[in-house]
């Protein structure tokens, strides 16, 4: 296993998360009074679990019909993008 690549992804993916809805989303299931917090974080685990394979998977395919630095200039402007729509939306 490539531990630089594994401290890269998780790295990348960790901050992408922090504070996003998802957190968010969770974050409120877990407040409800009375709510098993172990299966919010199950579901919530396994639910980002699933999210992931489906994007592993689609990378994979994507990558055997378009080389990977097309696909990262598209994803960078893509970034970029985003990042102008919210500045703009403000």
């Amino acid at each position: 296993m490539d531990l630089r690549l594994l401290a890269t992804v998780f790295g990348t993916v960790f901050l992408a998360e922090l504070g996003d809805k998802t957190q968010l989303a969770t974050l409120l299931f877990a407040s409800r009074a009375g709510t098993s917090l172990i299966a919010v974080f199950v579901a919530a685990s396994l639910a980002l679990v699933a999210a992931t394979a489906i994007g592993v998977l689609a990378g994979a395919t994507i990558s055997s019909h378009v080389q990977p630095k097309y696909f990262s200039y598209v994803a960078g402007v893509g970034f970029i993008l985003i990042g102008v729509w919210t500045i703009w939306r403000v």
